[in-house]
């Protein structure tokens, strides 16, 4: 009879993730399953205050815009710039730091990925890298941003895009894979 010994994907994998952290990530999931989730639409400044309190860096918690379905996974890692906006179901899967700066807008269902694994090994170990959003940059509705990647300031990234490099400042891109396509004009008043 043969020995079951073969490898699998995920042999002798460990959650890089200490107790302290891990009981963190349980306290604000009750936290955000409650008090987070159940807040009136209307009230970012309160959900900023949440976020805060568990560690986000938002210097200006009264000028952002987060919505109640909005999921993020480690306060302490998302930084939101003044004016930044997540929209309603935005999943921040921060593995990694997540900056979202100045008057950047992430639309409805985009999901922000900031880790993956070591396909090659079979312990597949945890990848990390972190994800900046520019100043003034629009992630339109559905967009998948993987991890260490950087949009520029004033880009657009089209509707359901799958971003998995960096993206110029300034320019209108789109698809899977993401492309630039032309350049954004500036925005007029």
């Amino acid at each position: 009879m043969k020995s079951s010994a073969a490898p699998y994907l995920g042999q002798g994998n460990v959650n890089p993730a200490s107790r302290s952290e891990l009981l963190q990530r349980v306290v604000w999931g009750i936290v955000q399953a409650t008090l987070f989730r159940w807040s009136p639409r209307f009230c970012h400044g309160f959900r900023a205050g949440l976020l805060r309190a568990f560690g986000a860096d938002i210097p200006e918690p009264r000028s952002v815009q987060i919505f109640p379905t909005c999921r993020v996974l480690y306060p302490r890692k998302l930084h939101l710039g003044p004016h930044a906006l997540l929209g309603p179901g935005v999943r921040i899967y921060n593995l990694a730091r997540i900056e979202v700066q100045r008057g950047a807008n992430i639309s409805q269902d985009c999901h922000l990925c900031a880790g993956t694994h070591d396909y090659r090994r079979w312990s597949m170990p945890l990848v990390a890298r972190p994800i900046v959003v520019g100043a003034n940059a629009w992630l339109c509705a559905e967009v998948f941003i993987g991890p260490g990647v950087t949009v520029g300031e004033l880009a657009v990234v089209g509707a359901r895009s799958a971003v998995r490099g960096d993206i110029p400042p300034r320019q209108v891109c789109a698809g899977n894979p993401c492309v630039p396509l032309k350049p954004r004009p500036p925005p007029q008043p």
